[in-house]
């Protein structure tokens, strides 16, 4: 038997299948029907455990965890299905619907905004990005910005979360599993390292340099090449570039912005020194309150999954059935709680979209806890 017939037989085939796959659905469909007018729920683990195990047994020994892979990701499909058709209103839908409603069509110009750091940080620098006149209050550590945010001191709140060289800011991460909030907007913000130093200075003698240890991160090829130099992890870069200012010494540097140069009076002795030249950091725009503005195409979650086998792939199993694409996932271990993690999501779908509904209506019943972060604009 040649290539040709035997594809002729898997096309037989496969028209069977989606002829059998359609059936089933609609089956599937009738005993959604059935649960909601009976008050039964739609999910029922133990009836699903008893139906891959029957399958299983049906199938020859090399194909048994196949066939078991294959029905999970179906009864992942028939309870989406079922949840489409009976299309139930969530708590958590109306919520997002009423914020659609309520926030302004305009994006705020001059609020209060938190940031950590000092005057010249790259947080100024990406707020100053996002909003066009804001008053900027400054705080000495991440948790003080979220903090101002939920004792509602400031409005909003900006914080770097990933960088495209040094990966993600995980003291961020932690904090946004133990605060409640809202991302309203995100911003990719060019990120170009100088080495500043007092007037006078020469890079030959310089001995220590300072800066926040996500930049001295960005920067290991440029320092490969300076052996003798120790490299001291402080706040932030733009505080770095003021204790270099206010030692009056020659031989220290600081790893910082051009703007912070010009902002305490420093020399510019090496410029864009990050290993990479497309060196971006993302920043979240945070506020206390759920506001959604017009066109917001990406959404991001928080959610803590079953200990068990296959609980992320459940979830990832249910976003590729809605065709949702997934730009970020990131894991950080749960405070007090033994290998748990709490799992991070951004997602790629318009809060216009069926799609974004059954998102909401579906995902935190495959969850321990689900935290809804917000749905925003990105701007780049």
């Amino acid at each position: 038997m040649d290539l040709t017939e035997l594809r002729q037989q898997i096309d037989g085939i496969d028209q069977e299948l989606v002829r059998l796959f359609a059936q089933r659905m609609e089956v599937a469909a009738q005993i959604g029907d059935y649960k909601k007018e009976h008050g039964l729920p739609i999910f029922v683990p133990a009836r699903e455990r008893e139906k891959l195990k029957s399958v299983a047994e049906l199938a020859p020994a090399e194909l048994k965890n196949d066939t078991m892979a294959l029905y999970s990701i179906l009864f992942e499909l028939s309870r989406s299905y079922q949840k489409k058709k009976n299309n139930p209103a969530s708590p958590l839908y109306e919520e997002v619907t009423r914020a659609i409603e309520n926030t302004p069509n305009l994006f705020p110009q001059s609020p209060m905004v938190a940031c950590q750091g000092v005057e010249g940080a790259y947080s100024q620098i990406a707020c100053e990005k996002i909003f066009k006149h804001p008053e900027i209050l400054y705080f000495k550590n991440f948790e003080g910005v979220f903090q101002a945010i939920d004792q509602g001191l400031c409005q909003y709140g900006v914080l770097p979360i990933e960088n495209s060289t040094a990966g993600s800011v995980n003291k961020v991460y932690d904090l946004m599993i133990r605060h409640n909030f809202s991302i309203v907007r995100t911003f990719r913000l060019k990120i170009d390292h100088d080495l500043l130093a007092n007037p006078g200075a020469k890079l030959q003698d310089i001995k220590e340099v300072y800066s926040h240890e996500q930049a001295i991160n960005q920067c290991q090829q440029y320092f490969a090449g300076l052996p003798g130099v120790k490299l001291i992890p402080v706040a932030n870069t733009a505080a770095a570039a003021q204790m270099v200012a206010s030692s009056g010494r020659t031989d220290v540097a600081a790893i910082s912005s051009r703007a912070c140069a010009q902002l305490y009076g420093l020399t510019r002795l090496a410029q864009s020194i990050q290993d990479k030249g497309n060196n971006r950091t993302r920043f979240i725009c945070i506020s206390k309150k759920l506001e959604i503005y017009p066109g917001a195409d990406r959404t991001s979650v928080m959610m803590i999954l079953p200990h068990q086998p296959g609980a992320l792939y459940k979830v990832l199993a249910r976003l590729y059935s809605l065709g949702i694409n997934v730009t970020k996932l990131e894991s950080r271990p749960i405070p007090e709680r033994e290998f748990e993690f709490m799992f991070y999501f951004d997602l790629e779908t318009s809060i216009y979209s069926q799609e974004f509904v059954q998102l909401l209506c579906e995902l935190s019943e495959l969850c321990e806890e689900f935290k809804y972060l917000g749905s925003y604009t990105e701007v780049i």
